[in-house]
């Protein structure tokens, strides 16, 4: 994996080896607010690759410090999917394999790993 890494505000991502890793620091319970905040970061910052059809895995992490915020992890997974489609993919219907877990860490924050399956 690349230690060079893209960062615009409270967003960023690196890619190598045909994995896509994008970190959003901090947390909240509206899982809206990862949107247009990803979105953004895409839009102004990112020069990676392109998206590219075919077949995807994505995994999403929570890391939480203390309790677990409130926070319905489908609808986390869909504002995040929605928002690096049409950079990581071109749609989110080419995702065929998706994780999304809650887990205690370090710091508060998602981190989001985009993979081509062969």
């Amino acid at each position: 994996m690349s230690e060079t890494w893209t960062q615009h505000g409270k967003v960023r991502a690196r890619e190598a080896d045909g994995l896509l890793e994008i970190a959003v620091d901090g947390l909240t319970t509206q899982a809206k607010y990862y949107k247009p905040l990803i979105y953004e970061f895409f839009r102004k910052a990112w020069r990676g690759s392109r998206p590219a059809w075919g077949e995807y895995a994505v995994e999403i992490g929570m890391e939480y410090v203390g309790e677990p915020p409130w926070l319905d992890l489908d609808n986390l997974a869909k504002a995040l999917l929605d928002a690096i489609k049409g950079y990581a993919f071109h749609d989110d219907a080419q995702v065929a394999r998706l994780l999304v877990e809650r887990r205690p860490g370090e710091r508060e924050r998602i981190t989001i790993l985009v993979r081509k399956l062969s």
